[in-house]
């Protein structure tokens, strides 16, 4: 017997026993954790989308993606997207070219804005950067716009405390109908726009120009596919809101637009595409008593913002 309990004594590994379960079993988990802390609530997101902002300023996270550069070619398209604050990195000036009031603007423009390198180029050399394009001696570089991820324009909302004010494209392909719309958001205080990253109009230098300088606080975030967003925003509890010239509900009827919504805007010849209409949670119609068929998307997004705007405030 003494043997057997030396071997016994001896033995390696775990003993027979509760582990302490009976003991934890009894005591209590603690006091509830605060809003910040719990998954989900409101007030999380909020501190989550703070703390995401705190680390980096650029709105270009979670592999949202970016544009590929651009040139703005010709004397007066460089002047004007100089003017109009479009983003460059370098503007390229012709070797011996004709000083004239156009170009001293330019060069005196892109002096005062700072961080816009200034290049002399022989003509071929700018002739081979623009394919043959009439550049006049100046070509301007456009940076690739870094676009936000569509949750992040939801997060920007909850970092304000505000219920989101959202708008997206569906099939808009104009450049300029994107900055407009980018210039409405901005005015009646949106959180961005959303566009499709296919068959959509992208931020390009025409689109800087129009928003008229919004684009730079106003982000535009870029969709892999605009449904599937579209879905997520409404588990989000948004409600989805699409413009049509035969929609159920008028737009003054819709108290939704008092709460968070995001409102999407189609083509002003196709409208919304089948699948998106098939997403939204109503189809509004503008009454319009002078008989138009249908408004530009920059036009009637700024219409419908102006009524979420007044209700909101």
């Amino acid at each position: 017997m003494a043997a057997n309990n030396r071997r016994m004594s001896g033995k390696k590994g775990a003993q027979v026993g509760s582990g302490g379960k009976r003991r934890r079993g009894l005591e209590g988990k603690g006091p509830t954790p605060p809003a910040e802390m719990r998954k989900g609530h409101a007030k999380q997101r909020a501190a989550a989308a703070k703390a995401r902002r705190a680390q980096s300023r650029t709105p270009q996270r979670r592999g949202a993606g970016r544009s590929t550069s651009e040139l703005v070619v010709g004397r007066n398209p460089v002047v004007e997207a100089l003017r109009e604050g479009v983003p460059a990195s370098t503007l390229y000036v012709q070797q011996f070219i004709d000083n004239d009031e156009r170009v001293r603007e330019a060069l005196q423009l892109a002096a005062e804005r700072g961080g816009i390198n200034l290049m002399e180029a022989p003509r071929p050399e700018l002739d081979r950067m623009t394919n043959g394009l009439n550049h006049q001696g100046l070509v301007l570089q456009v940076p690739p716009y870094e676009y936000a991820h569509p949750e992040d324009l939801l997060d920007a909302a909850a970092e304000e405390g505000e219920d989101p004010l959202v708008v997206a494209l569906d099939g808009v392909t104009d450049p300029r109908n994107l900055g407009a719309v980018v210039r409405s958001v901005s005015a009646f205080g949106g959180h961005g726009v959303v566009v499709p990253e296919r068959r959509s109009a992208g931020m390009t230098a025409g689109a800087w120009k129009t928003s008229a300088g919004t684009a730079a606080r106003t982000p535009v975030a870029r969709a892999t596919n605009l449904t599937r967003t579209l879905e997520a925003y409404k588990k989000a509890g948004l409600t989805v809101v699409g413009l049509a010239a035969d929609g159920e509900v008028e737009l003054g009827e819709l108290e939704a637009l008092a709460g968070p919504v995001a409102i999407v805007v189609g083509s002003e010849g196709k409208g919304l595409s089948r699948l998106v209409g098939e997403t939204c949670d109503y189809r509004v119609r503008i009454p319009m008593p002078g008989g138009a068929e249908s408004l530009n998307a920059g036009v009637a997004a700024g219409i419908v913002l102006y009524e979420a705007a007044r209700r909101r405030s």
